[in-house]
Order: C-alpha cells, then sequence, then structure tokens
C-alpha cells in the first residue's frame, strides 16, 4: 500500500486540487509540505492532533514538513468557523504562544538539518508595505469568490470585519512566500480551510506561473458530527499542566464506541491490518479497543512512561476507587465556610460540574459519591477533617472523577 493509499484508507483525505500529482509527490518523498497553527493560545489541543500525526506520516515517508506559525496572521484572526470576531491578541502573547508550540511540536516531528522546518509568518507579514501588498496581490483576488467562500458565511451573517475579510489574503501569501524561499510545493490544512487554500495555488499560478497543490484532512468529528476534544471544563490540550496525562488518556478511554475504530485509524500509528480486525469487536472487547487507543494517543503525546501511569492508575482507580496518581484538586481554607464545603460546591470546584444547578441535578440522580459513598442530599456538607491524610475520591458517573485534597 503506498503513502497515499494507506492516507485514503485511514479516512484523512477529504478533498484534493490534482490527486496524480499529489499522489506522486508524496509517494516519491518529493512533497514540501505547510500546515499552519495559529497561536491563539499557550498549548496546542486536540484539533491540532490530526495535523501533527499526518505532518508525522509524511515525514516518515520521506516528505518535508513546514510547520507554520501564525505569529503574523494571528494579528487578525481566522473567521473560519466562527459566529463572532475573535479576541485580538498582543505582540507578547503571541511570541509567548509561539514558543509554546514549538516545544510540543517536537514530539511529532524531527526538526534535524534539512529534515524539516519551523517558521513564523511574521517574519514576512509585519514588513508588509499596504500599498505595495495591495498592487501585487489586490488583482488576483475576486471579491465574489471571496464572499462566496465557506470561511466567511457564518460571519456573514452578524457582520465581517474588513480586518478578517484580510485573513484569506495573508494564507494566500504565505503559500507564495513559502513556495519562492522554501520550494513549498503543497499545502494541508483542515477541510474548513479549503477557500483559504485555493487562494493560495491560485496566487503562486498568478504570479509564478507555476503549479503548487491543496490537500485538506477531514474535521475530527464524532458520530453526531460535532467536534472532538471538547469538554465541560473546555478544550483537551497537549500541554501536561493544562489537561493532565490522566485526563488526556481518559478522555480517550471514554469516546462513544461509534467513535473508536475511526480515531483508531486517523490518528494511531497502528496497522490497518490490527485495526481492521477490530471491526467485529462488541462489548467488553470494545473497551479494550478503546483502551489500545488511549494509550498509543497518550504515549505520542506525553512519552511511554507516562501513559503507562495513566493506564495503571485507571485501572486500579476502578479497581479499588482510588489511585496514587490520578488528578487532584488542592482545597485551600477559603474554601471552606466555617469548616466545611457544601457537596455542590466541591464538584463546582473538582470541576466535575459546570455549575451548582448541574451539581444538584447529579446529587439528587444519585450519581455523586465520595469514597464510593454515595451523596443524594444537595445540602451535604463535607468538613476539612473528611479531606485529612491522602484525601478522598469524589466520583460522578462511572468515569469522571478526582482525588481531592488539603493544600
Amino acid at each position: 500500500m503506498t503513502v497515499y493509499d494507506e492516507l485514503v484508507a485511514r479516512g484523512l483525505i477529504a478533498q484534493v486540487t490534482d490527486e496524480e500529482e499529489i499522489k506522486k509527490l508524496i509517494n516519491e518523498g518529493k512533497a514540501v509540505f505547510y500546515i499552519g497553527f495559529d497561536p491563539t493560545a499557550d498549548s496546542l489541543h486536540v484539533g491540532h492532533f490530526m495535523a501533527l500525526c499526518l505532518m508525522k506520516r509524511l515525514q516518515m515517508a520521506g516528505n518535508k514538513p513546514i510547520a507554520l506559525i501564525g505569529g503574523g496572521t494571528a494579528m487578525i484572526g481566522d473567521p473560519s468557523g466562527r459566529t463572532d470576531m475573535r479576541q485580538m491578541m498582543t505582540k507578547e502573547t503571541i511570541a509567548h504562544n509561539v514558543e509554546c508550540f514549538k516545544k510540543q511540536m517536537s514530539r511529532f516531528i524531527d526538526f534535524g538539518e534539512d529534515k524539516a522546518l519551523l517558521v513564523n509568518n511574521a517574519d514576512w507579514l509585519m514588513d508588509l508595505n499596504y500599498v505595495e501588498l495591495l498592487r501585487e496581490v489586490g488583482p488576483h483576488f475576486s471579491i465574489n469568490r471571496m464572499l462566496n467562500a465557506e470561511c466567511y458565511k457564518q460571519r456573514m451573517e452578524k457582520g465581517l470585519s474588513f480586518l478578517e475579510f484580510n485573513y484569506m489574503i495573508m494564507q494566500s501569501y504565505d503559500f507564495y512566500a513559502l513556495f519562492q524561499k522554501y520550494g513549498c510545493n503543497m499545502q494541508f490544512g483542515g477541510d474548513d480551510q479549503w477557500s483559504n487554500m485555493l487562494g493560495g495555488t491560485r496566487l503562486i499560478h498568478y504570479k509564478l506561473g507555476k503549479d503548487a497543490y491543496a490537500m485538506t484532512i477531514n474535521l475530527l468529528l464524532n458520530s453526531e458530527g460535532k467536534k472532538m476534544g471538547k469538554t465541560q471544563s473546555g478544550a483537551v490540550w497537549l500541554d501536561p499542566e493544562k489537561t493532565s496525562p490522566f485526563d488526556f488518556y481518559q478522555y480517550w478511554r471514554n469516546v462513544a464506541d461509534d467513535d473508536v475504530l475511526k480515531c483508531l485509524r486517523m490518528l494511531t500509528f497502528l496497522p490497518l491490518e490490527q485495526i481492521d480486525e477490530m471491526d467485529t469487536w462488541e462489548g467488553s472487547q470494545l473497551n479494550q479497543a478503546k483502551e489500545i487507543l488511549a494509550y498509543e494517543l497518550t504515549k505520542l503525546v506525553h512519552g511511554e512512561e507516562e501513559a503507562k501511569k495513566a493506564q495503571d492508575s485507571a485501572k486500579a482507580l476502578f479497581a479499588s476507587g482510588n489511585a496514587a496518581d490520578m488528578p487532584e484538586v488542592v482545597l485551600t481554607d477559603d474554601d471552606f465556610e466555617e469548616g466545611s464545603i457544601g457537596i455542590l460546591r466541591l464538584l463546582v470546584k473538582a470541576g466535575l460540574a459546570p455549575s451548582n444547578g448541574e451539581a444538584r441535578r447529579n446529587v439528587e440522580q444519585g450519581g455523586v459519591s465520595v469514597d464510593g459513598e454515595k451523596v443524594t442530599d444537595p445540602k451535604a456538607q463535607l468538613t476539612k477533617d473528611t479531606f485529612a491524610g491522602d484525601g478522598v475520591v469524589l466520583k460522578r458517573g462511572k468515569k469522571k472523577f478526582m482525588k481531592i485534597v488539603l493544600g
């Protein structure tokens, strides 16, 4: 099976501009490709995971990845998939986020000599002269075509700012600049970036008379059509300080039955033959498949030692209701009123419920326990002594839990 055929078999490819040329470049290891990452936070998250895995796969096949950090485009903000305008960030915040991205990407991509590049589009975008840019690229962008682009449609309903309208031009200019600087002949990205990517191939063709190619990868959606990588408490981050290796493991361990094989194909490096054998698995076997998924992805992001620790902790938790390495919440004196804390406040503090109202429903429905003992009274109070020593395990439902200790 060729490299391209494997991408198809894993369900990764959504759209391509010229399949035969792209096949040839990828299979022969001649693709110099880039994927862009706008540094809108100080950590990459699960939404970036597919792109990072794709870069790793193609680099292993001899192709050269360019990780483009959008230090310049982040000053504008991508309107794709948005109904509101993104918050403007300072240069200092963007610079900090760029450094965080570099560190995390190194777990996936080998940035050794001539093996890969990591570049920041601020290096060329921030010095552009506005009038010169208009004269250079303006004639090659049709307003009618831009307004029909999928990435603008949602924002058009509430009002698309001129600032955001320029995002497509900036991203297209990136491809044009990378083509000239580094011989970059392909751009990959999420399926929601298709219009922006086509803008880049057209600009290269118009300005240089050369061909460049674009390929989008399927977004990571669950069986209900919603983007994966979100929890009640927010995004699932790759930074262990924001989402612990244990929580990361548990996220994948708890995916729906209908999603586990898709995730194994799209995100892991297990042989397709091994995954195909799981097609007939049911019941407890599917739980085993989820454990394999969780272990493989945690190993990719956090290393084998942390993956093993998370797996052992999860097994210990469900075997005995406690585990040394499970995620912790530390209570301070400020969390107690007259020496006690209410169960509802505790659930919210632990991130196991988003609000007191939701916490109340969880308690009244019998889904909350403290060290294995069910709590059914929403007015229940726990004294400070309850958390002395090794603390307690607070559990909501069958799979959400947190160790609560005193600071």
